[in-house]
């Protein structure tokens, strides 16, 4: 099954760039998520760690 499939990539012309394509956008979305992480504000992230904990929580839910 391979060997099909192997030999009908080997036809198709122009096909060697989607492999470099889909790493590079592989490299970009991770190098973006990694920006995202570490330029997020640390009082955010210590607000949002702390919530499982509140034990005063109020849960307000707006029905349709």
């Amino acid at each position: 099954m391979f060997e099909q499939i192997k030999h009908n990539m080997e036809t198709i012309s122009g096909i060697e760039i989607y492999p470099i394509l889909s790493l590079l956008i592989f490299f970009l979305f991770f190098v973006g998520l990694g920006f995202w992480v570490f330029s997020y504000r640390k009082e955010k992230i210590q607000e949002m760690s702390s919530i499982p904990l509140d034990e005063g929580l109020v849960v307000i839910t707006k029905e349709i």
